[in-house]
């Protein structure tokens, strides 16, 4: 295992985990345009599993989010479940909403257009 890296790729609209330059984890989101990061997709691949990667991964992803004055939209189920466990962010969650949902909706239907 190389220098394991944490960073905010936004052309992508993922916060990713790279072992040196190869990608080996994410936190896919989308924005609102509105105040809104809805985070709906988190995985770490398997052969770097058990070792506390996701764990970072999603306490960056959230420390930046909040440190850019977005709202958290948990759909991500690693997500929600993190939240639970870490309380400090709790003023900065919005639960999801038809209105946010639609936005993540019509986001993943233009990518998947492409």
């Amino acid at each position: 295992m190389n220098e394991i890296t944490i960073r905010n790729n936004p052309e992508r609209l993922r916060f990713e985990v790279l072992d040196g330059g190869t990608r080996i984890g994410q936190a896919a989101y989308v924005d609102d345009g509105g105040g809104h990061r809805i985070f709906y997709h988190t995985v770490i691949d398997g052969e770097y599993g058990g070792q506390g990667l996701a764990g970072r991964l999603a306490a960056q992803a959230l420390d930046e989010t909040v440190s850019a004055g977005l709202r958290i939209v948990p759909v991500c189920p690693y997500i929600k479940d993190y939240l639970g466990k870490h309380t400090q962010y709790a003023e900065s969650i919005q639960k999801p909403t038809p209105a946010l949902l639609a936005v993540l909706n019509n986001a993943l239907a233009g990518r998947a257009r492409r």
